[in-house]
């Protein structure tokens, strides 16, 4: 179990630095957007994809 879930969170590191790493003026772009944003509509979003990333995990391992 606790190697399923260290090898989740080396996953979540590598998609999460995938965008900056290839494109550091896009990355800066959409952070500098996120600032902008309401609170409702970040919460909004997170949402969403808590639930695409439970919905998947869950199809996966049927």
């Amino acid at each position: 179990m606790w190697d399923d879930l260290l090898s989740a969170l080396a996953l979540v590191l590598v998609i999460e630095g995938l965008f900056p790493f290839l494109s550091p003026a896009g990355f800066r772009k959409k952070m500098l957007a996120m600032l902008e944003m309401g609170d409702r509509q970040i919460r909004i979003a997170s949402l969403a994809s808590m639930a695409i990333g439970l919905l998947l995990l869950y199809l996966i391992r049927q």
